[in-house]
């Protein structure tokens, strides 16, 4: 395997010029895809990665369950530094698993919580809660608002309100959300692409709302005013209108012109490079972690007597 089994441990270092760049060069809907498959795809990499090193590390242990001949030297000498990397592999699995455990956990109670406080309220596609708290999110196949949100609200930026949270719920963006925040727990290295993904997900949300009423300007009050209104979800929740995002970025992007839904940027721009980078660390990392996993492979099943 040689030092390929390390790179897509860092090759998420070529993503970042693309996570910064791609929030206002790109297409919002654009980025957002983009984004989360390059992501996705490198935390699935790494993983692999951790995994076969972990192999390594665990048939050097003592009274292990692995065959005798997964410990020889000549599997050894397929991973460079093998003490080391592959004893530290070990534990760093188990971090991951337990992150990633973690946060489909609480993703999946606070989504059973926020469904079983809507037992009984009327509406399928939007329920209307009497708070005097004013908040709005969406779940899946669902928006939740309240009364008093809606009063601080003119009827112009209530459909503005309705628009965005629809585009939530019609582009499944809690998908993204998820998939983007359980690869930044497996690599901590693709954090800013969560966050990036984040920002890049109120904006898509923010121009199917300005399409949807016809007035970009409108849109912006209604996210300045939510936002001055709102005083937080009463519990963790999806994409909201004003919870996430920073919000003054993303009205100064509504009172401009719409961005481009074009292909993907000239090759000479910063914006570019940066994508053609993040390609090509995603095709690497891809490629890496394939050819570690079947030189392993071939390593074992040699060293494997029949």
């Amino acid at each position: 395997m040689g030092v390929f089994v390390f790179l897509p441990l860092v090759l998420p270092l070529t993503a970042w010029p693309v996570a910064r760049l791609a929030e206002g060069r790109l297409h919002p809907r654009t980025a957002t895809r983009l984004l989360t498959a390059v992501a996705v795809v490198m935390a699935v990499c790494s993983t692999l990665c951790l995994a076969l090193l972990m192999v390594v590390g665990t048939a050097q242990l003592p009274g292990n369950p692995l065959p005798d001949a997964w410990s020889d030297p000549e599997v050894r000498a397929a991973v460079p530094r093998d003490e080391i990397a592959g004893r530290a592999a070990i534990p760093a699995l188990g971090v991951v698993a337990v992150l990633c455990g973690r946060t489909l956990h609480r993703h999946r109670r606070v989504t059973r919580l926020a469904r079983r406080a809507l037992t009984g309220v009327p509406g399928r596609e939007v329920a209307v809660l009497p708070d005097p708290t004013p908040y709005a999110y969406a779940l899946p196949g669902r928006i939740v608002v309240t009364t008093a949100l809606l009063e601080g609200l003119a009827p112009g930026e209530r459909r503005a309100l309705f628009a965005h949270e629809r585009a939530h719920v019609g582009a499944r963006h809690h998908r993204c959300l998820l998939a983007v925040h359980l690869a930044a727990r497996a690599n901590p290295f693709l954090r800013p692409l969560r966050t990036a993904v984040a920002f890049t997900a109120e904006r898509w949300a923010d121009e199917a709302a300005a399409r949807a009423v016809g007035d970009r300007r409108t849109v912006a009050r209604a996210i300045g005013r939510a936002a001055l209104l709102s005083r937080g979800t009463p519990a963790p929740t999806l994409a909201a209108l004003a919870a996430t995002g920073p919000v003054p970025r993303r009205v100064a992007a509504l009172l401009g012109p719409a961005p481009s839904a074009g292909g993907w940027p000239s090759a000479f721009t910063g914006a570019g490079l940066a994508v053609w980078g993040a390609a090509a660390g995603t095709v690497v990392s891809a490629m890496s972690s394939a050819n570690s996993a079947v030189t392993l492979f071939l390593v074992l099943r040699t060293a494997t007597p029949l």
